[in-house]
C-alpha cells in the first residue's frame, strides 16, 4: 500500500466531489466549484481515498479581523477508513501553515466533534436554538422605538451587507461575509411553498438592523395557526432596532411557531421575555478551532488589559507550539516569545483556544480541571486580560 498526501488535480475533482456527497450525504455537484489549491488529499495506491480542503475566510478575532483556514469536505471513503489518513492529512496541513505564515488559526463544523479534538481543535463558540410562539412575545421590559421597518426586495439585500459590516466589527468569531456566502446562507431559495423576507429597521434613513426569514406552511395538522417562521438571519445595531423586529414577529399571528438557530450565546431576548423558558432555549457546539501557530496566533488578538502571562504548553500534533511562553501586551498590541520563566499556568493547546477566543476564561477552566495553575492569584489577571468583549460565535452554517 503506498499513500501519498497531495493537493487533488482539476480532473480529480469530479471524484472528490462524489467521495464527499457519499460521505457528507451531500447532494452531487456541491463541491465542484473547489479550487485544487485548497484541496490536500490522502490516495492509496494512486486512487483518492481521503477529501479535506479549507477556504480562505477573515473573521474577527475579538474585534480585529484575522484569516483563518476555514477547513471543509473533510471525508474518507468507508474501504479506506481507520488507516489514519486525516491524522496524515492534518500533520501535513498544520506544517505547511506553520512553515510558511499561513494562517494562524483553523476553523471547522464538525460532524463529530470527538474527531478534531484528537488533533487540538477545541469547541470555541457554543450555538443556541429559540423555539417560541408568536403569542409568548410579550416583553417584561420594553424598549422605546421611533423607528419604521421596511420591507426590501432580494435585489435590495445590499443594505444588510451594510449593518452585517457594523455589526461584526466588534464582535468575536463573525466571519466576512462574501457574496457567495449571502447566496449560499442568508439568502438562498426558500423551500417549496415558503417566502423568503427581508426587513429592515431604519431611524430618520439610516438602517439600524434587519432580520432575514421564511415563512410558509408549517407541520402542525390540529385546530388554531399552522405557519411556520423560520429566522435565518438577524443582526440589529441598537436595542431599539432589536425590540422592533421582534415586536414584528409576535404580530404574526397565522404562525403557530418562529424557530432560530444559530442564536449567539450573548443574545438578549431571555433577559426581556415574560416568560422566557418559552423560547425553548436548547443549546449545541458551533464551531471547533486549533491554534496551528501559537505565537502568532494570540499576538493578532487584542486584550482588555495590559500585562505579563506566562504559560507552559503541550501540542503533540504541533510540536513546534509545545514549551514556555511569555505573552506581553499594551491590550492593543502584543509579543509572545519563548522564556524559562516559571509559567502561571500550563495547559494543553485544546484550552488554550477556548481561553483565547473566550469560551471559558482561565478560572473556569481551572475549576473543571483543563489547565494546572502554578500561581493561582495569577487567575484572576489572565481572566481579566483575555475577556472578550463579546461572547464567541459564528453565524455561518451551511
Amino acid at each position: 500500500m503506498a499513500v501519498q498526501i497531495r493537493p487533488a488535480e482539476q480532473e480529480e475533482l469530479g471524484e472528490f466531489d462524489r467521495i464527499v456527497a457519499l460521505s457528507l450525504a451531500m447532494q452531487p455537484g456541491a463541491t465542484l466549484g473547489m479550487r485544487p489549491e485548497w484541496t490536500l488529499c490522502a490516495f492509496e495506491d494512486d486512487r483518492l481515498a481521503t477529501c479535506y480542503a479549507a477556504w480562505p475566510f477573515t473573521m474577527r478575532f475579538n474585534g480585529t479581523p484575522v484569516p483563518v483556514h476555514a477547513v471543509t469536505t473533510v471525508s474518507t471513503l468507508p474501504v479506506y477508513r481507520r488507516r489514519g489518513h486525516l491524522r496524515a492529512i492534518m500533520e501535513a496541513d498544520f506544517r505547511r501553515l506553520h512553515e510558511t505564515d499561513g494562517p494562524a488559526i483553523a476553523i471547522l463544523y464538525a460532524s463529530l466533534a470527538a474527531i478534531y479534538q484528537r488533533f487540538g481543535y477545541a469547541v470555541v463558540t457554543t450555538h443556541y436554538s429559540y423555539r417560541v410562539e408568536p403569542r409568548y412575545l410579550s416583553f417584561a421590559y420594553r424598549v422605546p422605538t421611533r423607528g419604521v421597518l421596511r420591507e426590501l426586495s432580494r435585489e435590495q439585500s445590499g443594505v444588510l451587507n451594510e449593518i452585517l459590516k457594523r455589526y461584526r466589527e466588534p464582535r468575536n468569531g463573525f466571519l466576512h461575509r462574501s457574496r457567495a456566502v449571502w447566496e449560499l446562507g442568508a439568502l438562498a431559495p426558500p423551500p417549496a411553498g415558503h417566502a423568503l423576507n427581508l426587513l429592515v429597521y431604519e431611524e430618520d434613513g439610516e438602517p439600524l438592523g434587519y432580520a432575514v426569514y421564511t415563512t410558509g406552511p408549517g407541520a402542525h395538522a390540529g385546530p388554531g395557526p399552522s405557519h411556520a417562521l423560520q429566522i435565518r438571519d438577524l443582526a440589529c445595531l441598537t436595542p431599539a432596532a432589536y425590540a422592533a423586529l421582534w415586536d414584528a414577529f409576535a404580530r404574526y399571528d397565522l404562525v403557530r411557531e418562529i424557530t432560530w438557530s444559530p442564536v449567539p450565546e450573548d443574545d438578549p431576548l431571555p433577559h426581556l421575555l415574560h416568560e422566557p423558558r418559552m423560547l425553548n432555549r436548547t443549546s449545541r457546539d458551533g464551531i471547533l478551532a486549533r491554534l496551528v501557530d501559537v505565537p502568532r496566533a494570540l499576538a493578532q488578538r487584542p486584550y482588555a488589559a495590559a500585562a505579563s502571562l506566562t504559560f507552559a504548553l503541550t501540542d503533540e500534533t504541533a510540536p513546534w507550539n509545545a514549551g514556555r511562553w511569555r505573552l506581553e501586551t499594551s491590550g492593543a498590541e502584543t509579543r509572545v516569545t519563548r522564556t524559562d520563566a516559571e509559567p502561571q499556568i500550563a495547559l494543553p493547546v485544546t484550552t488554550l483556544a477556548m481561553l483565547a477566543f473566550g469560551q471559558l476564561s482561565a478560572t473556569e477552566a481551572a475549576r473543571m480541571g483543563r489547565l494546572d495553575a502554578h500561581e493561582p492569584t495569577a487567575l484572576d489577571t489572565w481572566d481579566a486580560v483575555l475577556r472578550p468583549r463579546y461572547r464567541p460565535f459564528c453565524a455561518e452554517h451551511f
